[in-house]
């Protein structure tokens, strides 16, 4: 059995690693939030890139399906399909220039045919309940309580990003969700890492 991970895997981690914690720390900084619009969405749609090709890992698979018995409710499907749906609109329709000017309609997102990722994403969670969390940074001492909102329905409407995750405290939860996926596979950290 091969030991994990192989040599191009060991790279490529080592790469997306650096780079995650590196946007992740600029991103989580107070003074981040005050740059010009274009910057973050710059900054933020490059870590949700750079977390989805990280979930590539096979580990991950079995990370994320551990969520679904072991952590509260909708966990893993935040974890994984949500933030990869979020990824793949900013992927997908690179055509806005911040958070807040980001939406898709069942008409946009079958442009090429339906049955893509986008399109069973909605389909599968528009019309769910939003759910609640709350994240705690240590360093500020502060609590902060966000929700994750569905759309209610997915048809011609518009369907802005921003309705669904707040710009500043969602991406912030996003993101310490991510942090906490991605430390499940790392040993130590390093100049390795």
């Amino acid at each position: 059995m091969e030991a994990r991970p192989n040599k191009s895997e060991e790279l490529f981690l080592s790469l997306g690693y650096n780079r995650f914690y590196d946007l992740f720390d600029e991103i989580m900084m107070d003074d981040f939030w005050a740059k010009d619009d274009c910057y973050r969405f710059g900054k933020v749609s490059s870590i949700f890139a750079v977390y989805t090709e990280l979930l590539a890992y096979e580990p991950f698979k079995h990370v994320l399906e551990a969520l679904k018995s072991q952590r509260p409710p909708m966990e893993s499907e935040i974890g994984g399909p949500l933030f990869k749906f979020v990824r793949n609109i900013l992927a997908h329709f690179p055509v806005f220039e911040t958070w807040g000017e980001v939406w898709v309609s069942k008409e946009l997102v079958n442009w090429q045919r339906e049955g893509l990722t986008i399109d069973r994403f909605l389909k599968k969670y528009a019309g769910h309940k939003e759910v609640k969390y709350r994240f705690w940074e240590a360093d500020k001492t502060r609590m902060t309580y966000m929700s994750i909102r569905f759309p209610e329905r997915y048809d011609d409407n518009k369907i802005y990003l921003k309705d669904m995750i707040e710009e500043k405290d969602g991406v912030k939860f996003s993101l310490i969700m991510m942090r906490q996926i991605l430390n499940t596979q790392v040993e130590s950290v390093g100049e390795n890492v």
